[in-house]
């Protein structure tokens, strides 16, 4: 696995943990079709379920990781969770599409800048 595998791998475990700590359950990690992957597919205790796209920066000398969820991406992100919702039989449950920046910077230091509903 390559640098930047790692760190998103990195990032993916933090905003899982995240997640993990506001009570959300982790359904799906990395769900891959030929469309496209979903990072972290959670559900809420109040039963919606979450699509999440993590992008994780070991600096913002590029911009914003968010920045990097074009239009193009933010439809195939909708429709990568239709398609998850179908096949994993939740079709009519409730769902949102949030995203997760992580930046991790020298000294291990990791921060998140988590937004719900960004489509």
């Amino acid at each position: 696995m390559g640098t930047k595998q790692l760190i998103g791998a990195l990032g993916e475990d933090f905003v899982a943990k995240y997640l993990l700590n506001r009570n959300y359950e982790i359904l799906d990690r990395n769900w891959r079709i030929k469309e496209g992957e979903i990072d972290l597919v959670a559900i809420t205790e109040f039963g919606v379920v979450v699509f999440v796209e993590v992008k994780t920066r070991t600096s913002v000398a590029f911009g914003h990781p968010l920045e990097a969820i074009t239009k193009e991406k933010a439809y195939r992100l909708q429709r990568l969770a239709l398609a998850w919702l179908t096949i994993n039989h939740k079709w009519g449950f409730e769902y949102r599409i949030d995203a997760a920046a992580v930046l991790i910077s020298k000294g291990e230091k990791i921060e998140i800048d988590y937004r719900i509903a960004v489509l």
